[in-house]
């Protein structure tokens, strides 16, 4: 049966609807938060924690970069000194002004080696960019200075994975130490209250002044409209459509393409975009097995990921081994020729060749991410049929997450939440394993040309290095990708003025309730 999503566009009727304002929206999350301090963070916390604190710039919906907390902006003449000017009428949850000097404060505090902020080589040169200073000119002026122009800059600062938001000083307490469970923001909604492993609760922020564009992406305007916003932990994803179907949640994310019909039948819509969460198989390359890259090279013939992307998204995703987004308009189709094609025979030779005798191979997943989980099962099933001696480790989330920090596995099942631009994927990717366990490709070469991604702003030479990058993944194949996920949700039908986005993050500003 083929299936129509709605685009992501506004759901039928909102424009003829006007926004009201009062009630809860109730959105689920699969897990806990991490932590309020943007330091320690996951796919949820990150969510959560950016309807309450705000970035200087975000990304719109088209994935250009707006503004949000920051007004507007200049740029130097050499490309060096950026120049922001914060929102008129920024101010904080507790009622104190945003100023330019928070600003720098907040940097400082991410870029002191104390609170290992993971984002810190991203920021100090190591991988190109280096932020030389930043400097508050007046209360609403605050300018950063960059070692050489940079194409990364402003979408790191729009990212939603590095935390970049402004926070009151006044979460930090007198030891210099983050207060935990502080969250003074400036965003739309204040924190009420966290109930650990069951839910966040936020109340709209009367005092928050809106920035006049309108509202796109993680950019714009933020005026909320609902008095609260829940967001309950469920773990369990079929108790988390029976929430949904019985109305105690308003707003199922990542939501299964096979439940599609399903979650029609019972009177929801259904929402999505293409996606730029990268779904991949790890590989440790420092592995006595796996550090021969020939039967690396095995493993990839070895695996059929057009099925796979098939399997999981219900048609709705193809296969991208690379680390460019079909979203996203560096993409074309030779990313996915470029890369070693289903072949188990040529798997089986390739396998010896690198000498390999039966070797255990341990593919570490987890069940509360069930994509991970099914894309684990599939893998287990096609490398025992190309004569591997594969077996699934099934691990809490928890313990996959610390061992992928650590780097303690042989294969892994897992996902990078969305990365805006290609060259933020490879650089969340890339790195020196020595002193970065999470790097997954560990080649001089591909940094040099990593660096050349950000060398200029001009397209096509970015696309030819982004083409030459995967090339050289194909060559050396460090891990497995699979597919972008495409965003897809549920929503009840009483919400309004809600529609998914390629960044997948829930945004509770700008979505009211029907009564």
């Amino acid at each position: 049966m083929a299936i129509t999503l709605m685009a992501s566009v506004a759901l039928p009727a909102m424009a003829e609807e006007a926004p009201r304002k009062g009630g809860t929206l109730n959105v689920r999350l699969n897990a806990d938060i991490r932590a309020t301090n943007g330091i320690q963070r996951d796919a949820n916390t990150d969510t959560v924690m950016h309807q309450i604190f705000e970035t200087l710039v975000g990304y719109r919906t088209d994935l250009s970069i707006g503004p949000v907390l920051a007004e507007s902006w200049k740029v130097s003449e050499d490309g060096k000194t950026y120049t922001f000017t914060l929102r008129e009428g920024a101010v904080y949850h507790n009622g104190d002004k945003v100023i330019a000097a928070d600003v720098k404060w907040n940097w400082e505090r991410r870029m002191d080696p104390a609170n290992e902020w993971l984002f810190v080589t991203s920021f100090d040169g190591t991988q190109g960019l280096k932020v030389e200073s930043v400097e508050a000119v007046d209360e609403r002026n605050v300018t950063f200075k960059l070692n050489a122009p940079n194409a990364l800059f402003l979408p790191l600062l729009a990212g939603v994975q590095a935390n970049i938001w402004v926070a009151s000083p006044k979460n930090v307490g007198a030891d210099g130490k983050w207060i935990d469970g502080s969250a003074i923001g400036s965003g739309p909604f204040r924190l009420k209250e966290w109930v650990k492993a069951q839910y966040v609760a936020l109340d709209r922020f009367d005092g928050y002044k809106p920035i006049a564009e309108k509202p796109s992406g993680f950019a714009g305007s933020r005026e909320a409209y609902v008095d609260h916003v829940r967001f309950t932990v469920i773990p369990d994803t079929s108790a988390a459509e029976t929430a949904l179907f019985a109305g105690e949640i308003d707003i199922l994310p990542n939501f299964e393409t096979t439940r599609l019909e399903e979650a029609k039948s019972h009177g929801m819509n259904v929402v999505s975009s293409p996606g730029l969460s990268w779904t991949a198989i790890l590989m440790q390359t420092t592995d006595p097995l796996l550090s021969n890259p020939k039967l690396r090279q095995a493993l990839a013939h070895a695996v059929d990921i057009s099925q796979i992307a098939a399997a999981r998204t219900n048609g709705l995703a193809k296969a991208d081994p690379s680390a460019v987004a079909p979203a996203s308009a560096f993409f074309d189709d030779s990313f996915a020729s470029l890369w070693p094609q289903y072949d188990p025979e040529k798997a089986r030779a390739l396998a010896a060749e690198a000498g390999y005798k039966g070797e255990k191979l341990k593919i570490q997943t987890n069940t509360r991410y069930q994509g991970m989980y099914e894309n684990s099962v599939l893998l287990q099933a096609m490398l025992t049929a190309a004569g591997f001696n594969a077996e699934l480790e099934v691990l809490d989330w928890a313990t996959q997450l610390d061992n992928y920090l650590a780097g303690k596995f042989q294969l892994q099942s897992f996902g990078y939440s969305a990365r805006f631009d290609p060259s933020l994927m490879y650089s969340t990717i890339m790195g020196d394993k020595k002193t970065d366990p999470t790097a997954q490709w560990d080649s001089p070469k591909a940094w040099d040309l990593y660096l050349k991604s950000v060398a200029t702003d001009k397209f096509d030479e970015r696309k030819a290095v982004f083409k030459q990058l995967h090339a050289l993944m194909a060559e050396e194949v460090p891990m497995l990708g699979l597919y972008f996920e495409p965003s897809v949700e549920a929503v009840s039908p009483k919400v309004k003025g809600y529609a998914a986005w390629p960044a997948e993050n829930t945004r509770t500003w700008g979505v009211w309730k029907s009564e």
